[in-house]
């Protein structure tokens, strides 16, 4: 039985198989884009900025970009190993500690999930409604988690990739804005009562 995935997620079964996963790389913007992410990686650690070692390549490619002095290149093997490496990282953050906890607040974290994702999901009804923007795309540029998990799933669906990461990257600088300042007022209110 043959599913229409474009329903969902809005291409086609002649689309989805398209990716060729070992083009000759380019041999200028390839290497650019590698120095641009081992630079601006380096950069950002050393620097000790809050996610800085994805922060610093990733202003600093878009305003390389935006003026024309490099075309970033991803070839899908280099994008697969990546994801690899980033569910590697997550998952191994899982100690037996974490999971033990997670387990005895497993009420409370879904019922959270829950409210949460209901929340994102009224933020993108809204926008899809005032602005027009697509239900998928509202979606994922309105959803919580990582902005790389984001990265992942929004670069295999087809949305408007530049606007979702661009409401993303504004939720991360609120939050490293004014996460700080909220975490001392709870644990403030908190140690009150």
């Amino acid at each position: 039985m043959r599913r229409d995935r474009g329903l969902w997620l809005g291409v086609s079964d002649a689309a989805s198989n398209a990716a060729v996963w070992f083009p000759s790389p380019d041999p200028v913007a390839f290497p650019e884009t590698v120095a641009l992410a081992a630079i601006g990686g380096l950069v950002g650690a050393r620097l000790k900025i809050p996610a800085g070692a994805f922060l610093v390549p990733m202003i600093a490619g878009s305003i390389l970009h935006a003026a024309g002095l490099i075309r970033i290149e991803l070839p899908e093997w280099l994008l697969a190993a990546s994801y690899g490496l980033i569910g590697w990282q997550i998952g191994l953050g899982f100690t037996r500690r974490i999971v033990l906890h997670a387990s005895r607040a497993l009420p409370q974290i879904l019922a959270s999930i829950f409210v949460l994702l209901a929340f994102c999901g009224g933020l993108a009804l809204l926008l899809n409604k005032a602005v027009g923007i697509d239900p998928l795309t509202a979606y994922l540029a309105t959803c919580p988690g990582g902005m790389d998990s984001i990265a992942i799933i929004a670069s295999s669906a087809k949305v408007d990739l530049p606007f979702v990461m661009a409401l993303q990257t504004v939720r991360f600088c609120l939050v490293i804005a004014m996460g700080p300042s909220l975490a001392r007022f709870v644990a403030k209110r908190a140690r009150q009562t």
